[in-house]
């Protein structure tokens, strides 16, 4: 929703309603993931997109169609049906699409939320009693509107901040007063509004540049952190967001406490004073992602090192190392690729050949 914000702004600005239709669930092969979105306003223009161009269409009639009505409604879109066959959804997937107006008090909310990057979530009753309501939670801040009932708000809010430290988006069942899923209920939207996640890379050098680079086309926000401050420098390094000189135990004492699953931490320093210290405090933080640059005979006697230091096998079991999918890359360039694409295999829980779950050279001859 938030790459819509500024034609949602203008739009409404100018007096025209706008109605929101947004993606809540893919069955098979969907087109879009759960929370894309698409606007239409009163005079049927478009922005966004909900399929890729498949049932745009279709959409913006539903759409204008719960502008007059005043009704949100929940349309499904798959291979089978007649009108998805109409409007060319060709992938075999069925997508669910949630279309309300977005005009109301939460929704100027949300909207101030994104615009100051606040992080959020938005719960929305989708299907059963009271369809269309809304609930926005905010970590630390009342939250704002209602599901129907104390009981449920209480549920929902407690879940929808454990979407929110996770980002993830998805819909959840519920009884109509919070309790377990009973025969009769309601289904339940979160669409999550989170600060980007933090790739947190130890360690100046060459690879370094490049895992900054492709971190940052990722959506990271990338943090090149080293103690020696005649390398890690802002000259070198202009594609991260931030550059800290500092021994990296100590920053991830001020900032440890904020990693979670979506953050990764990436140790390329070679370097035991260095390496070792920022291993031992990763360990101890939630970072959903922790790997750990080296050739086969630094990764084994790095492992003697940590064990000396007292790293148990529940803190081996979460290291990567050596880091990186065994793709064979050499430059630094395609190790970013190898890294990268490990982080988003761990996060996805997609097995894929890991370095650290194969043997013999890294690179063969």
């Amino acid at each position: 929703m938030k790459e819509l914000l500024d034609d949602i702004i203008r739009w409404r600005a100018a007096g025209k309603q706008v109605a929101l239709a947004r993606v809540v669930g893919t069955d098979g092969s969907g087109p879009r993931d759960p929370g894309a979105a698409m606007a239409v306003n009163e005079d049927s223009e478009v922005i966004g997109s909900v399929s890729g161009g498949c049932v745009e269409g279709a959409v913006l009639t539903e759409g204008l169609k719960v502008l007059e009505r005043g009704i949100p409604k929940l349309v499904t879109y798959g291979i089978a049906d007649d009108d998805a066959f109409a409007v060319g959804l060709t992938c075999g997937g069925t997508i669910h699409i949630f279309i309300d107006d977005f005009n109301d008090e939460i929704d100027n909310a949300i909207t101030e939320a994104l615009q100051t990057g606040e992080p959020a979530a938005l719960a929305t009753i989708i299907e059963g009693p009271g369809a269309g309501a809304k609930l926005l939670v905010r970590p630390d801040k009342p939250s704002i509107g209602s599901l129907g009932n104390a009981e449920l708000d209480r549920v929902v809010e407690r879940d929808a901040l454990g979407e929110l430290e996770a980002g993830r988006t998805g819909t959840r069942n519920y009884g109509v007063h919070g309790e377990a899923r009973r025969e009769e209920g309601v289904k339940v939207f979160v669409e999550s509004f989170a600060l980007p996640p933090k790739m947190i890379i130890f360690g100046a050098i060459d690879f370094t540049a490049a895992l900054a680079r492709l971190g940052r086309v990722l959506g990271y926000h990338v943090t090149v952190c080293d103690a020696r401050p005649i390398f890690a420098t802002r000259k070198r390094f202009p594609m991260a967001n931030e550059v800290v000189n500092e021994w990296p135990d100590r920053y991830l004492e001020v900032v440890g406490k904020e990693l979670g699953p979506r953050d990764a931490v990436c140790v390329l320093t070679h370097d035991p004073k260095f390496d070792v210290p920022a291993i031992m405090s990763a360990v101890e933080t939630k970072a959903g992602y922790i790997g750990v640059m080296g050739s086969r005979r630094t990764h084994d006697k790095r492992n003697e090192r940590l064990k000396e230091a007292g790293l148990d096998d529940d803190g081996f079991a979460r290291l990567w190392s050596p880091i990186g999918l065994d793709l064979g890359g050499r430059t630094p360039e395609e190790t970013a690729v190898s890294i990268c694409a490990e982080i988003i295999a761990s996060r996805t829980g997609r097995e894929l050949p890991s370095l650290r779950e194969t043997e013999g050279p890294i690179h063969k001859r």
